[in-house]
């Protein structure tokens, strides 16, 4: 049975289901708490636009209304992890359930706006997000980057595919995050790419994992989660010259693989900061070749016993909705809650919901 308004849902073949739909987002059938206006965000896959590192830039320290905050202003410390550096970043009390946030392809920590940590932290977490290896401000792999195109014609005629590194060796760095910030175990959140590591996490390191959130994600079988074509040329279109064009394309991806609560103005803040912190686009291509090579993660899910939600925008084209309902499904008891507005983006507008259901699955994961 598939619920409207939010709620949880019934149980259908071990699923539980919600679907947040047009109604809601207009505010009927029970609108929002807290004060939260109709928002929108930018894209939460970074296109190949993203990423030269900037020098002791200092964030805005007062907030405003696209969910910037005073907490913002932090300098980001790196920290040695399975012998690179990982660039972070910890909000909260240290003594707070920690929550552990993985963003995606291409895509800088920052595209886990201040509004929706916020969000999180009044929910009582300590919120952890951090740059993947590859971008952001962590380190780079040497070497050219491998042959993306070659590598999906292997695919196609089922041949095996090799590359720099695997999802596991990014799930082992989230990990090594939390060793090296002596955190036993963490929630962990993932959206895209970032989806699929924290299921890497939960698959490879369950003891390390409390919970387990995969946002706009798939299981890796090539029958779901595909994206659409217009989608899949944006994510492998090379990276024009230039400080505008590359902010621009980076927009005009993110207006393609988002849904209808797309905000450009808030998206081109995203991207042009994205640019000035770190331009990097060959790191996007070491990442798509770890997904490439890592297979299907299906049996591995199946064996999964820890709470897990699974987050998913019913327009989204990059992965598709078929990819988070296979997700679902092969995870034993898990949730899951569809937003009928949402494409591969996180909408402002949905934040306080998205944050409310990671507080009762970490809950159940907290035993409470």
């Amino acid at each position: 049975m598939v619920a409207s308004g939010g709620g949880t849902g019934e149980p259908v073949g071990g699923v539980g289901v919600a679907s947040v739909g047009p109604g809601v987002d207009d505010g009927v059938d029970g609108g929002f708490e807290g004060g939260t206006e109709s928002g929108r965000s930018g894209s939460l896959m970074g296109p190949v636009s993203q990423t030269i590192p900037r020098e002791n830039r200092t964030p805005a320290t007062t907030g405003d209304g696209h969910g910037r905050s005073a907490w913002q202003d932090r300098r980001m410390p790196t920290i040695a992890v399975n012998d690179i550096e990982i660039c972070f970043e910890s909000f909260g009390d240290d003594d707070a359930p920690p929550i552990l946030l993985v963003m995606g392809l291409g895509a800088q920590m920052n595209l886990w706006s201040p509004g929706f940590v916020s969000e999180l932290l009044d929910r009582g977490f300590r919120v952890i997000r951090y740059d993947n290896r590859d971008v952001g401000l962590s380190s780079k792999t040497d070497g050219p980057p491998p042959d993306v195109m070659a590598m999906y014609a292997a695919f196609a005629a089922g041949q095996p595919i090799e590359a720099p590194y695997t999802l596991s060796l990014l799930a082992s760095d989230a990990v090594g995050l939390l060793d090296a910030l002596e955190i036993p175990a963490a929630h962990i959140v993932g959206a895209s790419m970032g989806g699929m590591i924290v299921q890497t996490i939960a698959i490879e390191h369950p003891d390390r994992v409390l919970s387990l959130t995969s946002i706009m994600s798939t299981t890796g079988h090539t029958e779901v989660g595909q994206p659409d074509p217009e989608a899949m040329m944006a994510l492998l279109s090379p990276v024009p010259e230039g400080r505008d064009a590359a902010i621009d394309a980076s927009v005009n991806t993110s207006r393609l693989i988002s849904g209808d609560l797309f905000d450009e103005v808030e998206s081109r803040r995203i991207a042009t900061e994205s640019y000035d912190r770190c331009f990097h686009p060959v790191g996007t291509m070491f990442q798509i070749a770890a997904i490439a090579a890592s297979g299907d993660r299906t049996e591995g899910l199946q064996q999964l016993d820890v709470p897990t939600l699974v987050i998913h925008g019913r327009q989204d084209p990059l992965v598709t909705l078929s990819g988070g309902e296979a997700t679902a499904t092969a995870v034993p008891g898990a949730d899951l809650l569809v937003f009928g507005q949402m494409g591969h983006d996180m909408p402002r507008r949905y934040w306080p919901q998205i944050a409310d259901a990671i507080f009762n699955i970490a809950a159940r994961g907290e035993g409470i």
